[in-house]
């Protein structure tokens, strides 16, 4: 399955035309040519305009079933040592947080916060 032509059969289901999803969704009409004619390859922030834009939910860009698909029984990775800190108690819960933070700062203060904790931990 190419994407630009699921993103068009999507969006002619709905009986819309290329304004009709530039309206909704903000895109220009000559970029959702562009994307459904196999030139332009979207990003993830912009097949969720466009997702949004068709009404459907993301999964359905990709897959053509009416159900979502079944989740697949992946093995959660175990450390051999348990004990490590961060994987449970409060410090997994610090942990947990402290990823959360880290990813809505940009590039440039993220790589000084953990240059920082690498030198801290390096410390004697």
């Amino acid at each position: 399955m190419i994407l630009g032509e699921r993103l068009r059969e999507l969006r002619e289901q709905k009986d819309l035309s290329q304004g009709d999803v530039e309206e909704r969704s903000g895109l220009l009409r000559a970029y959702l040519s562009r994307v459904e004619n196999g030139h332009t390859v979207p990003t993830i922030e912009t097949l969720e305009k466009l997702a949004k834009a068709l009404e459907v939910p993301l999964y359905q860009l990709f897959y053509e079933g009416k159900e979502p698909p079944k989740s697949l029984h992946l093995r959660v990775w175990k450390s051999p040592d348990e004990n490590l800190w961060g994987t449970s108690g409060e410090d997994a819960v610090f942990l947990k947080q402290l990823r959360h933070l880290l990813r809505k700062i940009d590039e440039q203060n993220r790589k000084l916060i953990l240059q920082l904790a690498g030198k801290m931990t390096r410390r004697k």
